[in-house]
This record gives C-alpha cells, structure tokens and sequence, in this order.
C-alpha cells in the first residue's frame, strides 16, 4: 500500500471518528491543490479546518431553520417593498440586523390577508435563525391548543419555560381565529414569560382597536396589547392584498 493510500484510509477514519465530514470529503481535492500551488502546511491545515467551520455553521443554521417549524421557507430579499409603500424598508433592514432581538423588542406586523404579513414573519425568523438564534414559528390557534393539551397533561410549566427560553416566538394568524378565555389566558402566560427578555413576533390581520373580538376579557386584551407593544416595532403592511392584486395581472396577461 503506498502512503498516499495508507493516508486516506487513516484521514477517512480519523474524520469518522472526530466527526469532521467536510474534511473527509475534500481532504484529498485540497491536497492536491495544495501540492499544486506550493502551499505551506500551515496554509493548507487552516483552509481546511476553516472549510469543516463553515460547513459546520451552515449545517447549524439549517437545524435551526428546521427546529423552527416554518411552513415554508420566505427571505427578506424576496420581499417586494414596492409592491408595500406602508413599509419603510429602513425599518426592515434595521430588524435584519437583529439588534430587536438582544433587546428583546417586539414586533408586530398589521395588515389584511395577502399584504405580506407571514413573508416578514417567516423572513425574520429565518434571518434570526442564520444568526444563531433559537426560533419557533406557530400559529396562535397552534400554539394555544398545544398550551391547553399540556394544561390538561400537567406539563404547562415545562412548556411555558421551553417557550420562554426560545430568542424569537414568531406568532402568527392572530386574529383569524376566536380565543375563548382559557387559551388567551395561556397565551398571556407565553407572552409575559418573554415579556422584555426575548422577543416575540406577531402577525395579525386585525388593529389593535379589534383584537377584543377574539380575545373577549377587555382587561386580558388590554393587557396583551399593553405587552405586546412596549418598545415595538410596527410595521403595517397595509390593505392592498399582493396576491389578490399578482392573481389579477397572471389573468389579463393570459390570452
């Protein structure tokens, strides 16, 4: 056996063993460059070890994008801010950033259906998760029947701290669907374990001056609201539904 052989055989092993599946991949392409170009052994052993880092950062963000539960997958470069005059796109740039979330700031998207609301929400949680950040997207309807489900099992506690502990709860759909007292008291409970430590993101179909016909206890939306909005950020994405407008303009241009 020569000793290149003998050398790929202990590389591949020892790439098993540590756990390194970049460097087991490419070890040999990088070699060859390596040889190629002249490269010192020091260049050649740190372009390596930088190429399993950033492997291993990538495959970080798309487990967190996964963990997430997102229904689909939505960026904020996708967005059509000329299609949503309502939105300053500073704003958006600024929360793509991520600053709102060492602060733990909400956020609050208001619109009606098609105007974008879920694409932010989903955007922003992707971006918070390329980040490293722990993210959970669910709906309101979701969330609190999982809230009731544990409620009943004896096991609220540990979910209302699971929750708690996540950098961004992007919640959407509120609004679409009618809470009755006990599930928007759980869902106060969510909301006040992050309350100004980790941020919460919320889409809603609906104003603020509306939110009493879902949630019928005037003191618990009050509440909510009052939570919800301290040092908030937002954005309203308007009337003008997109894809009511985007179905309209596929059918006059078909023959």
């Amino acid at each position: 056996m020569n000793t290149d052989t003998a050398a790929i055989a202990a590389i591949d092993a020892a790439t098993r063993e540590l756990q390194l599946p970049q460097i087991r991949a490419d070890a040999q392409r990088l070699a060859d460059t390596a040889q190629r170009e002249h490269v010192t052994y020091l260049a050649f052993l740190a372009e390596i070890l930088g190429l399993e880092l950033d492997a291993r950062s990538e495959r970080r963000k798309q487990r967190r994008v996964h963990e997430a539960h997102f229904p689909r997958i939505k960026r904020l470069d996708t967005f059509d801010l000329d299609a949503a005059p309502t939105i300053n796109p500073a704003t958006i740039a600024t929360l793509a950033a991520g600053s709102y979330l060492d602060a733990g700031d909400p956020v609050v998207l208001l619109g009606d259906s098609g105007t974008g609301k879920t694409h932010l929400l989903i955007a922003l949680g992707i971006a918070a998760c390329e980040q490293g950040r722990r993210v959970r997207y669910v709906t309101a309807a979701q969330l609190v029947n999982e809230l009731v489900e544990a409620a009943d099992e004896r096991k609220l506690s540990r979910l209302v701290t699971r929750y708690g502990r996540l950098d961004l709860l992007c919640l959407d759909e509120l609004g679409y669907v009618q809470l009755d007292t006990r599930g928007a008291e759980l869902l106060f409970q969510i909301i006040t374990e992050r309350e100004e430590k980790n941020s919460i993101a919320v889409a809603s179909n609906l104003p603020f001056s509306e939110w009493g016909n879902i949630i019928g206890d005037p003191r618990l939306v009050a509440a909510i609201i009052d939570r919800v909005t301290f040092n908030a950020h937002i954005i309203e994405t308007g009337t003008d539904s997109y894809r009511l407008r985007s179905t309209r303009t596929n059918r006059r241009r078909k023959p």
